[in-house]
């Protein structure tokens, strides 16, 4: 088949972007880690084109940094970073409630809010559970939904690509606490029942307590 050998070199890239996206995130690939691209393909037991591939996909993700004859870097992020990555995603938030309000409430149909509170629902119980990887995946995936309601795919993907930056900086910290059990957010589906009950202002709302508990729960853990 024409194209056939392209298209499974192109999903093996990402394939390959996606785990060590989910190793830098959960902090298995923890910041300051150096790489080779020969390294990570001979982990994976895979040649090299579609690792390098992948990595250039991690570095235009801000997660990695290329270093000069030296390969790979996990990118560090600082605290005063991460009240930069709060303020972005605040602002996105802000911007696509006050904008497109009417838009996300209308894309809000039953079959598209069945799935949004499928992932708020695990996300709600493992935050209240304390279990962070299971909570990280989930979180991820319900903003990544709820952000589509938009319709505007530049949103969601600028707007994911910050939220894996935050949990990027959070996790480490977050792991040094023994139980995390009514530490991490779990509004999740609070909020889908304000959109399902078309209240924006609740929404908002919502949406500015999480930014305040993020910012007040890392400024204790980096006291």
């Amino acid at each position: 088949m024409p194209g056939s050998e392209a298209v499974k070199r192109t999903t093996l890239r990402s394939q390959i972007a996606d785990a060590l996206r989910e190793e830098v995130i959960a902090g298995r690939l923890p910041a300051g880690r150096q790489f080779t691209v020969k390294e990570i393909a001979e982990s994976y037991g895979v040649s090299a084109t579609p690792v390098r591939e992948a990595l250039l996909d991690l570095c235009s993700q801000g997660l990695l940094d290329v270093e000069l004859h030296r390969g790979y870097r996990v990118r560090e992020f600082s605290y005063a970073d991460f009240i930069d990555m709060v303020e972005a995603r605040t602002m996105m938030l802000e911007g696509m409630f006050r904008h497109a309000t009417e838009q996300a409430l209308t894309a809000a149909t039953p079959p598209v809010l069945a799935s949004v509170r499928r992932r708020a629902e695990e996300a709600s119980r493992a935050a209240s559970a304390g279990d962070l990887d299971i909570l990280i995946g989930y979180d991820l995936r319900f903003w990544r939904e709820f952000a589509a309601l938009v319709g505007n795919p530049y949103i969601s993907d600028f707007l994911d690509r910050v939220r894996v930056q935050c949990w990027v900086f959070m996790v480490p910290l977050l792991r040094r606490v023994a139980d995390l059990r009514g530490r991490l957010w779990c509004g999740h589906t609070e909020m889908v029942d304000a959109l399902a009950r078309r209240e924006a202002a609740a929404v908002r709302r919502i949406v500015t307590g999480y930014n305040t508990h993020a910012m007040t729960l890392i400024k204790s853990l980096t006291a």
